[in-house]
């Protein structure tokens, strides 16, 4: 009678011991899909500030170098995908717009378009500034649906003097 109730007594006790480290493994996954996801998601937001930055540069350097002047035009716009020809299906990569806006004495800004001049006659001394918005958007590549899920937009904006 001692050795059955012994044998009961360690089947329970096996049987209690594999409920519990069921449930461990259970919540180890489960805080191991959540860790994923945050760790994708903060690298994704990381890349998009890097590339706005360096579009907000791109930006600077490619107004600096067009003369106005003699083109008769202002860089107004610099659109690209990164990473993917085609972020949109693939969900993978990030699209880039950056827009231009220019703030100087109409002088100064005489050759850009309309609607992304801003006169500013206060200027003594033919200052010219632009305002770099850079907008990068990208798709959570956790969901499910890739196509159907909605953008995740950073946007930048800088005031340049140039």
């Amino acid at each position: 009678m001692m050795k059955t109730q012994r044998k009961a007594f360690s089947l329970i006790t096996a049987i209690f011991l594999i409920v519990l480290m069921s449930s461990i493994a259970i919540l180890v996954m489960s805080l191991s899909g959540k860790i994923i996801k945050e760790t994708t998601g903060q690298y994704k937001k990381e890349q998009a500030m890097l590339l706005a930055k360096s579009y907000t540069e791109l930006a600077i350097m490619t107004v600096t170098a067009n003369d106005r002047n003699a083109t008769g035009n202002c860089i107004t716009d610099i659109n690209a995908n990164v990473g993917s020809n085609d972020p949109t299906s693939t969900g993978e990569g990030y699209r880039v717009r950056t827009r231009i806006s220019y703030i100087g004495a109409a002088g100064d800004i005489q050759s850009c378009a309309d609607t992304r001049e801003l006169d500013n006659p206060s200027v003594g001394n033919n200052e010219l500034n632009i305002i770099v918005d850079v907008y990068v958007e990208y798709k959570d590549i956790t969901q499910g649906d890739i196509t159907n899920s909605p953008w995740i937009t950073y946007h930048r904006r800088t005031l340049q003097k140039i």
